[in-house]
């Protein structure tokens, strides 16, 4: 639901449409059922099932996205390579190395998600012989894609951070374009249309000036409350642009950095405590307008302002105004393919169908995977891209939890998971200009961090047409549910509630926006956080992290290091937490610290020691 992550849901996505054996086999007795509505003749309906078999499965070396382009070829150690496959099959990689050649890797990152990806881009660029394991047949996780009778959804949210040709905040860009990668990206002029309670209306726009004057007439009284919040958000996101970005765990960088641009620096640690929320009460009085500020924060979060770090609220509330939301042409699930492609042409692997289901350990070091049908993987270094709870709960088996991930669990808890509805509609359903991107909360600001109580709405054929068949759009809509909600119901029970709440969301949807939507809808597809759970193994089917109380900033997120030694996490429950940027800094950061520990950056070990028990000890400050 919220703008940012690598973001939530559905793989049913591939699995569902993929006529492997291996894919058939459920983890609960429910599946996740389309619903069809017979609006449209067969020529209008063309399926793009074998092109999709296509990606997965075959011609994995070419794109099917349009909008990208990656460079085959790459230099390394004075050899120029080229290689025409971006995958490797089952059947093409044995235990211990690649086609037998019987070395270990530098790195093994588990998941393909955005965070583990630029992770594994990034160390294969720098010269590490990579190898990333995924559980299903395509990268992205949650941001990944599926087809459905004509159209392309994406898997997660449609509003795209880091992909401007500025600053330093652009770390898809940046990410694509170290693999030789470029992707085509359509501006999306309203990052969000919000409609909120007392009818209050608010528009995003990409200008600045232009959202300010528009949330001025809304509150005149705030005026100077609104520059100057506002404007400390700009001041963080300035000091965050300058610097070069790099992990906060590697002390040469760190110190390099400091004495480069110590005003910056110092102006990051001063805001690292603090929290959106917080610093809005400073100026503003108005209620309604501190819980639309609430809402600002939610989207970037799922948590109200006072629970929102100020430096995470800073990146997303200015970079879209600096870098602009920008939609990668055929969807996001391109980026993800761009990466995997981009990581082979490296020189590196990605395995698809690889269930990793324990981390092998050897006098306390990570020092291998194993996977489901038993073959094991070895590598100097271990980079999980699965959520904390699911690294050290499920995948390292009889290890006591380490002192850092006690503390991490005293202060965070598994946020709620979603229901997500994936939905084509005839496109005269639409009023003229409609935005891309909705945010709901009809009459009760107190109903917003509540189950359902808010809806997240993303239209992506408003930017890009070819994702629907013509004359359709596609409606993906996000609203928060936990894992309780669906608990110990029949199979008929879970169909029925699934069905029950998809038609109270969509006609809310059809009260505030769409007159009319319900008779429009001619496909429509239901995930809950059961499906979540399942195809994206996350524990609970969560988002992400959430603080238990008010935190202090981001002082208790961890970094990527962790207590078993070679052992190193990457993602959203990561510093600096959920979002597309945040989960790319992740990764980039989390490639720095591998790559100075593997030997392929300067190090200080007696610094290294400094560094880490400081950070360490400004945790439990949290």
């Amino acid at each position: 639901m919220p703008i940012c992550h690598t973001c939530t849901f559905h793989s049913t996505l591939t699995l569902t449409m993929l006529t492997s054996p291996f894919l058939s086999l459920s983890e609960h007795a429910f599946s996740h059922t389309p619903h069809h509505f017979p609006s449209r003749t067969a020529s209008q309906s063309p399926t793009l099932q074998p092109k999709f078999q296509s990606l997965a499965f075959g011609n994995r070396g070419g794109s099917e996205f349009p909008s990208g382009s990656c460079s085959n070829a790459r230099r390394r150690k004075g050899a120029l390579m080229v290689r025409s496959k971006s995958t490797l099959g089952v059947e093409e990689v044995v235990e211990g190395g690649v086609k037998g050649k019987g070395e270990e890797f530098d790195a093994i990152v588990i998941g393909s998600g955005i965070g583990g990806l630029v992770a594994g881009t990034q160390l294969a660029v720098k010269g590490a012989r990579v190898l990333v394991l995924e559980k299903y047949v395509i990268p992205g996780g949650s941001s990944g894609f599926y087809q459905r009778d004509g159209y392309t959804f994406d898997v997660g949210s449609s509003v795209m951070f880091g992909f401007s040709d500025k600053g330093n905040l652009n770390l898809i860009t940046q990410a694509l374009e170290a693999v030789g990668c470029r992707m085509q990206v359509v501006p999306d002029p309203t990052t969000v249309h919000f409609h909120l309670p007392n009818n209050l209306s608010v528009q995003v726009h990409k200008e600045y000036d232009k959202f300010i004057e528009e949330l001025i007439i809304n509150f005149p009284h705030e005026k100077e409350g609104i520059l100057k919040f506002y404007g400390e958000c700009w001041k963080i996101f300035n000091a965050l642009n300058s610097l070069e970005l790099k992990s906060l765990e590697e002390p040469i960088y760190l110190f390099g950095q400091f004495f480069q641009k110590p005003l910056e620096c110092l102006t990051l640690a001063y805001y690292l405590p603090q929290n959106a929320g917080a610093i809005a009460r400073k100026y503003i009085q108005d209620p309604n307008l501190l819980s639309f500020i609430d809402a600002e924060c939610f989207i970037v979060s799922t948590v109200n302002g006072l629970q929102t770090p100020m430096i995470n609220a800073s990146m997303v509330l200015c970079d879209r105004h600096f870098g602009g939301i920008n939609y990668p042409l055929g969807g996001v699930g391109g980026i993800a393919k761009s990466l995997a492609k981009g990581l082979v042409d490296q020189g590196s692997e990605i395995l698809y169908k690889a269930n990793v289901t324990s981390i092998i350990t050897e006098q306390g070091k990570a020092i291998g995977v194993r996977l489901s049908d038993g073959r094991k993987f070895y590598a100097k270094t271990i980079i999980s891209n699965a959520t904390r709870w699911d690294t050290f709960g499920k995948l390292l088996k009889d290890v006591p939890l380490p002192k850092e991930e006690e503390n991490f669990q005293k202060v965070y808890v598994k946020a709620p998971s979603f229901l997500s509805i994936h939905m084509g509609v005839k496109a005269e359903v639409l009023p003229p200009d409609t935005d891309c991107h909705h945010f709901v909360l009809e009459s009760n600001w107190n109903k917003l961090e509540e189950p359902y109580g808010s809806i997240f709405l993303s239209i992506p054929t408003v930017l890009d047409s070819s994702l629907a068949p013509e004359g359709r759009h596609i409606l993906h809509i996000f609203t928060t549910s936990s894992m309780e909600d669906w608990e110990g119901l029949t199979r008929e029970e879970y169909e029925a509630k699934k069905q029950l709440v998809a038609d109270e969301i969509t006609s809310r949807l059809e009260n505030k926006l769409f007159p009319g939507l319900r008779s429009s809808i001619d496909f429509m597809e239901v995930g809950t956080p059961k499906t979540h759970r399942r195809y994206l193994a996350r524990v609970e089917g969560t988002y992400g992290p959430m603080p238990r109380r008010v935190p202090k900033g981001l002082l208790g997120m961890p970094f990527n290091t962790t207590g078993i030694d070679g052992l190193y996490c990457v993602g959203d429950s990561c510093f600096p937490g959920q979002g597309v940027i945040a989960v790319a800094f992740s990764g980039v950061m989390c490639a720095h610290r591998v790559a100075a520990d593997i030997g392929l950056e300067k190090k200080s070990p007696v610094l290294d020691v400094m560094l880490l028990r400081l950070l360490g000890w400004f945790r439990t400050l949290a």
